[in-house]
């Protein structure tokens, strides 16, 4: 499981496997379409996207490379109802509104009239998954793609129908439209229902940004009213005939096997059912009490082997690396930083539905990845691909977690023993413990500066938490930057941002030293280090409309920035901190935070995602960490895990740099980077007190 993107996932005892999600099995694609009356349907594929740490990505997802010329991406019927297909999912992160403004723009058809079908491997397209902030730089372009060819089409058939010149035609809000006579025909009217196989080509004219009037504008989320009203159904909803509840029979600790196991109080129970399957043991009852009791009642007795302690990480990190670096400069200003583990935390935690019917498996789930997911099914049943079935809801946020399908693995082992639809869902102890975990590391850096401010060296080695933007992009002659693979103690995969987090962490507070060291405005040692105008541009709007250069010193009182980079991104964040020295509390007074992906989409989206990194970010910034002692969570649970909370969150402004001459990057991950060195560089301008270690302050700060 280790690779250049996977840093040391160690999962012994505890390797599970898949995720899915919401319809009907028997409703093929083929149905979906007859359904729809036929209609337009615009072929075209577009590479695998990169993987990430844990999402397997590319050829994992299902095994197979995207084709370029099946799979139907849009679809117009009779009636004028357009769908567009995708095997993206929305977690949250508005990728159906966003996608479905880029399709209205290009078509040109009334946003009403486009419903976009997601994450269903019977009726999508295949697709990696969703993570690495891939959804707007891949899947927007080729919708962008399949839109306008969809409108080149309808173009030539009008042109066809109406013997008219195709150069005399426009295409306006759902319909054809010629100028010269007044008529105009519905895309539905004019295709009558019939498909249209077409193979999309690069050369497809799309809108330039500057031109966009649907994409470009802050549209409102659509079905966003659902969320609100708790209309929509999220998996752990799904019903279906005949449903039973399900639970697993966790170990005592990580990697112990089962010695014994006594099923015969459970089995007592009136209408529960023991599910064995080698090593794997659960309950499934009519209700989901039935189904805790009955687990309870299950006595197991397991056997352990000795394991550290989260004091006993970090030197156990760099212990167990697999390289090791050259000695440093010797001349070298060096420091160590280190970050602990953290959980994702989403507000759904993982479920499943499901159901075998004839053979076949269909799966309801939240997951990032439904045809990872679809794959680790077949892989777990020896099923073929068109015996398993996966429907993704939009799900209750991943933030990079729900990338596996152990649940879904979990759910459909229950169902076949059972012989009914089984649905699982885990608890937040579950959640806690047996999900992956953001990688804890150790970083070393070294820097060399002379007087004036420039960086002459530069060395920065990241144990275990991985390679994610690890080279600064800082003008640094020489410069180096390794990672090396450690064995991890918990279980650990993708969390926002990667290891960027971590590594902007090291880097950027290392800067802040150097800074002071220099006696220097840290502002001015970025800025003279740093050729990239982009980069520049961020960095100086947040700057001016923080205010850097004239905040009012006030006692215990201090500011601090970071510039980062990430998937196309750039941002610069400013923070205000306040310290009371009585209490220890480190209070997050203000945080300016200017962001610039390219073309922006949908601005009122883009700021929810950078205020949603924002206070994502403080929590691994400040206290977030899970504690293990001897294989155990010490604190599984929201009363023992601390959380942002609102009166957590600070006030925040934000600058979006809108650069319509360049492509739309994502924005999911980016935006969380800066939060952690601006906040501490802003304690230590408050206190003289350095930190070093992520989180800063989980009991509060020793002053």
């Amino acid at each position: 499981m280790n690779s250049p993107d996977n840093p040391g996932s160690h999962e012994p005892g505890r390797k599970l496997a898949a995720v899915a999600a919401v319809c009907d099995r028997r409703f093929s694609r083929r149905d979906f379409l007859k359904t729809f009356g036929g209609g337009l349907a615009i072929l075209y594929f577009i590479d695998d996207l990169a993987a990430q740490e844990s999402g397997g990505g590319g050829r994992r997802g299902g095994g197979q490379a995207r084709p370029r010329s099946l799979a139907a991406w849009l679809h117009v019927a009779a009636d004028g109802a357009i769908t567009v297909f995708t095997g993206k999912m929305e977690c949250g992160q508005n990728a159906r509104t966003s996608l479905t403004q880029v399709v209205a723009e290009e078509l040109p058809a009334p946003l009403a009239a486009i419903k976009l079908v997601m994450g269903d491997t019977a009726l999508t397209p295949y697709d990696a998954g969703t993570f690495g902030s891939q959804t707007t730089p891949n899947m927007v372009p080729q919708l962008r793609r399949v839109a306008a060819t969809a409108r080149e089409a309808l173009l030539e058939l009008a042109a066809k129908e109406w013997s008219v010149d195709r150069t005399t035609l426009t295409a306006a809000g759902g319909q054809i439209h010629h100028a010269a006579s007044g008529r105009a025909i519905g895309y539905g009217e004019l295709t009558k229902g019939e498909k249209l196989l077409v193979d999309i080509s690069d050369a497809t004219p799309l809108k330039p940004a500057a031109s966009w009037k649907v994409a470009g504008t802050s549209v409102a989320k659509i079905n966003g009213r659902d969320f609100v009203t708790g209309a929509h159904r999220y998996a752990s909803d799904v019903t279906r005939p005949g449903l039973l509840h399900g639970r697993v029979l966790r170990p005592a600790a990580f990697d112990a096997t089962l010695a014994s196991l006594d099923v015969s109080a459970a089995e007592s129970m009136p209408g529960v059912k023991i599910i064995r399957d080698g090593n794997f043991a659960g309950v499934v009852a009519p209700t989901e009490h039935q189904a805790a009791q009955a687990i309870a009642a299950l006595h197991a007795e397991w056997k352990t082997s000795p394991q550290i302690s989260d004091r006993e990480l970090f030197a156990h990190l760099r212990a167990t690396a697999r390289t090791q670096p050259p000695a440093p400069s010797p001349d070298a200003f060096r420091q160590t930083y280190t970050v602990a583990y953290i959980a994702h935390a989403p507000l759904e935690p993982r479920a499943a539905v499901a159901e075998w019917t004839d053979g076949a498996l269909t799966v309801w789930t939240g997951t990032q990845r439904p045809f990872g997911v679809r794959s680790e099914l077949m892989q777990a049943f020896a099923l073929p691909e068109g015996k398993v079935r996966v429907i993704v809801p939009d799900t209750g946020s991943g933030y990079g977690g729900k990338h596996t399908g152990e649940y879904a693995v979990e759910a459909a082992r229950l169902a076949r023993g059972a012989g009914r639809p089984v649905k699982l869902v885990w608890t937040r102890e579950e959640e806690f413990t047996w999900a992956y975990a953001r990688p804890a590391g150790v970083i070393d850096l070294a820097s060399v500066a002379g007087a004036d401010g420039r960086i002459t060296h530069w060395a920065h080695d990241n144990y275990n938490s991985g390679p994610a933007a690890i080279r600064a992009p800082y003008d640094f002659p020489g410069q180096r930057a390794d990672f090396h693979p450690a064995r991890s103690p918990l279980r650990q995969g993708s969390y926002r941002g990667l290891a960027a987090t971590a590594n902007h962490f090291a880097r950027e507070t290392h800067l802040d030293e150097v800074a002071r060291s220099l006696r220097l405005d840290p502002l001015e040692l970025r800025l003279r280090n740093l050729r990239e105008p982009r980069a520049r541009a961020v960095l100086e709007a947040a700057a001016e409309k923080f205010g850097w250069q004239n905040f009012p010193r006030a006692p215990d009182r201090g500011i601090g920035l970071a510039y980062g980079f990430d998937k196309g991104g750039h941002v610069a964040t400013c923070a205000e901190v306040a310290v009371d020295r009585t209490t220890g509390r480190v209070r997050v007074v203000r945080v300016t935070q200017a962001f610039e992906c390219g073309a922006i989409i949908n601005p009122d989206h883009l700021r929810n995602q950078n205020e949603g990194c924002i206070v994502q970010g403080l929590g691994g910034a400040l206290f977030e960490a899970l504690r293990f002692d001897h294989g155990r969570l010490l604190n599984p649970r929201f009363s023992a895990y601390r959380v942002p909370r609102f009166s957590d969150t600070p006030k925040i402004d934000l600058v979006l740099l809108d650069r319509q001459d360049l492509p739309s990057a994502g924005a999911g991950e980016c935006p969380i980077v800066g939060i952690a060195p601006a906040v501490g560089s802003a304690i230590f301008d408050a206190t003289g007190v350095r930190l070093r270690s992520l989180p800063l302050v989980p009991n509060g700060l020793k002053v």
